[in-house]
């Protein structure tokens, strides 16, 4: 359950049956999520609420580039 049970309006989001946009109302009932459209009705239950993955970037990726191995060197004194 992510909502409460008072119902509230999602701002930016178009009705999946009216396309009519900030229509679209969130709420909870016993347990469950629903969205519904005031304009023309629509009711659907929200079931997939996923963590969003993260991107894959060069910052976090797992991947081991040659350019990244560690190699020790050996310092020599010159005199």
């Amino acid at each position: 359950m992510a909502f409460s049970t008072q119902k509230r309006f999602i701002a930016g989001v178009t009705c999946p049956k009216c396309a009519k946009m900030d229509k679209l109302q969130a709420y909870s009932l016993d347990g469950v999520d629903y969205r519904e459209c005031v304009s023309c009705g629509f009711r659907d239950e929200m079931r997939v609420f996923s963590e969003p993955r993260e991107l894959e970037t060069r910052v976090n990726s797992a991947a081991d580039l040659p350019e990244n191995k560690v190699s020790t060197v050996k310092l020599v004194d010159p005199s």
